[in-house]
């Protein structure tokens, strides 16, 4: 008989003796979500704030997404890329129409997407480009977060992601994110093939690059003949207060990468766009995933994006981002140090005071009714469910703000 949780202490206690002690979360276990609410075992209600790192933007168990997921599992969940089946292609029309590209390449994870788009960009240099063979750089910027592969962390200047994992992959030049000129140093390389970049630096701390630094780093990239490639995992899908973060200056990235909230947060589902004349240089049998593109995340990626457009997402993440920030920003406390972001992804930094940081601060809001969680031990970042209506936001930043004080 297969064992019930009934207690947090049970949870904690079996997280620790069978599970690999790779997270540090928050000391609280939930067991249901709706909207913007989740509630733990004992039954607590919370304002969640992470979203699972933007993952559910469309709010907990939407039912249009939770129902697409149903009808599809009852008729057909899996066929791998070995045949065809009669939802990939509806799917893939849907989402290249949606964003605007001639192709899409479907994953799961976000991480896989962006492996997908790392090798679509070195495939693309030696067979467009003309680079030679194992010579192809792709530059990256300092304080990046794009998953944790070996490939990944390889770029990363985070000693947690890559300290004792070695050796790793070359190729990879790194740069200070949002300084053009040390991009335009990088470009000099005749041998780099592609830029990829956060529009946002979530897991940094919701680093905002300056105005004008996106437009300026693609134009870089197109006078160089460079792919300049986005990873708009967590920034994409209407966090941002636009369906891209890119969108803000009028950006179409040569490569786009999606995850997270293109499943509502129902399951692992990722996607690579772009047009032919990148997508095709990879030949059947170079790529591919057992579970990319599988009805089952095809149908539920399409519920997701619709709720997106339908319940119009993208000006509410706007309105209510603004709000945020003006409020905190009125808050006169020696514990904030600065607030900032776009759309309903913004961070306060937390000043120490009184030997408290920002991981008792997330403790203390746990026990006043809101989840958010610390990153670099300095930074809260907050960013509710893009379906929290405004009298929802303004009692969790009552919260946030009576928290904050408390410690004074």
């Amino acid at each position: 008989m297969i064992e019930k949780i009934t207690c947090s202490k049970q949870a904690f206690e079996m997280e620790d003796k069978y599970g690999a002690h790779n997270y540090h979360p928050l000391g609280v276990v939930i067991s249901k979500a709706k909207g913007p609410f989740m509630w733990d075992v004992e039954g607590k209600k919370y304002f969640d704030f992470l979203s699972a790192y933007s993952a559910v933007n469309q709010g907990h168990c939407h039912p249009e997404i939770v129902n697409a997921m149903i009808e599809q599992a009852q008729t057909l969940t899996l066929t791998s890329r070995a045949f065809y089946n009669d939802v990939l292609g509806v799917y893939e029309k849907y989402i290249t129409e949606y964003f605007g590209y001639e192709k899409v390449l479907p994953m799961n994870s976000g991480a896989e997407a962006d492996e997908t788009a790392l090798k679509l960009c070195r495939k693309w240099a030696y067979l467009k480009k003309g680079l030679p063979e194992n010579q192809a750089k792709i530059i990256v910027c300092d304080g990046n977060f794009h998953g944790r592969t070996i490939t990944i962390i390889s770029m990363s200047s985070d000693p947690d992601a890559f300290s004792g994992f070695g050796p790793f992959t070359p190729g990879f030049v790194k740069i200070p994110y949002n300084d053009i000129p040390a991009l335009q140093k990088a470009l000099e390389d005749p041998n780099v093939a592609g830029f990829l970049v956060e529009p946002i630096q979530g897991e940094a701390g919701v680093y905002v690059p300056d105005d004008g630094f996106l437009k300026k780093a693609y134009d870089l990239c197109k006078a160089k003949n460079v792919l300049f490639i986005a990873d708009e995992v967590q920034t994409g899908i209407a966090r941002t207060g636009k369906m891209l973060a890119c969108d803000h200056e009028d950006v179409r990235p040569d490569i786009l990468i999606l995850g997270k909230a293109l499943s509502g947060g129902t399951m692992p589902v990722s996607a690579v766009l772009a047009d032919d004349e990148i997508m095709l240089c990879i030949k059947p049998g170079e790529h591919g995933s057992t579970f990319g593109g599988n009805p089952v995340g095809c149908k539920v990626a399409i519920a997701a994006l619709e709720v997106v457009k339908k319940e119009n997402l993208m000006e509410k993440a706007a309105h209510l981002g603004e709000i945020f920030r003006s409020e905190m920003r009125k808050v006169n406390s020696p514990m904030i140090e600065s607030v900032r972001g776009k759309g309903l992804l913004n961070a306060v930094i937390i000043r120490p005071h009184n030997g408290k940081e920002a991981w008792d601060v997330c403790e203390k809001m746990k026990e006043m009714g809101v989840l958010a969680k610390p990153t670099h031990q300095h930074i809260i970042r907050f960013a509710p469910p893009l379906v929290i209506s405004e009298t929802e936001l303004r009692e969790a930043i009552s919260i946030i703000i009576s928290t904050i004080k408390s410690f004074e």
